[in-house]
């Protein structure tokens, strides 16, 4: 496949204008034009690279690529030597931030509600497309049930607080990744908790006032699912190799 002819498919497939991002979505790193196989992670560091070196691959995906807005632009140091050895390779860099975060069907937060078994989803926010969504499991559970689930599903424990929340979650909101300051949104709209990736000191008095379970459950654990599914998507539907790596993150 032509590395331009991959970028429209993934654009268009992600829908990459319909929400305003932090960095740049699409193609990031020009390398080889012929793709035959690709590496697919949740952030483009050096292990990422280092791994699609060895396996031969003339491209990655990714969902935290480069280029954040207010970043220093200068190729030095960390940033400055993966660039470089993506160049060096000649290897193709796609990565999509906010789009597959939000993507109805492909996307990190519909992904993680799916395996979670929440049913009716619906976005959180007014505006569209929501970065937030909601969704409700078919019966009642109790916060302990879904910390294990969590914990079974992602690997890792999750940070849970529970100070004057209801005794069962039926109404859960998620946002993965650094999606904290929405807790406050998740409350005012009636929710029994509000699942994310990360957590500020903030966030744990605002869940204690509002009467709200809180479970930050890690930026990479949370944000799996979005690009497995984009991997899995890619490989059906077109004739190239595809593999996700799995670079292990705690945060």
């Amino acid at each position: 496949m032509d590395n331009h002819q991959l970028e429209t498919i993934l654009n268009q497939k992600l829908n990459i204008h319909a929400i305003k991002d932090y960095a740049p979505n699409g193609l990031q790193i020009e390398g080889k034009k012929d793709i035959k196989k690709i590496i697919t992670g949740v952030t483009a560091c050096q292990a990422l690279i280092d791994y699609a070196i060895h396996q031969n691959a003339d491209a990655i995906i990714v969902h935290h690529g480069y280029f954040w807005k207010n970043e220093d632009p200068r190729l030095i140091g960390m940033k400055g030597k993966r660039i470089k050895t993506l160049m060096q390779q000649n290897i193709n860099l796609y990565a999509y931030h906010l789009p597959l975060d939000v993507h109805y069907e492909l996307g990190n937060n519909v992904q993680l509600a799916n395996v979670l078994g929440l049913q009716n989803l619906q976005p959180l926010e007014d505006s569209q497309p929501s970065i937030p969504m909601w969704g409700e499991f078919v019966q009642p559970i109790t916060s302990e049930n879904l910390r294990t689930r969590l914990q079974q599903l992602l690997g890792q424990a999750p940070l849970h607080c529970h100070d004057n929340a209801p005794p069962q979650i039926k109404r859960l909101a998620l946002c993965t990744g650094g999606g904290q300051d929405y807790i406050d949104l998740a409350a005012q709209q009636g929710m029994d908790a509000f699942l994310t990736g990360e957590v500020s000191e903030r966030t744990i008095h605002s869940a204690r006032e509002q009467g709200i379970h809180f479970f930050a459950a890690g930026h990479h654990a949370t944000e799996r699912y979005g690009i497995i599914a984009l991997s899995n998507w890619l490989a059906t539907h077109y004739a190239i190799e595809v593999e996700f790596k799995d670079i292990p993150n705690p945060a």
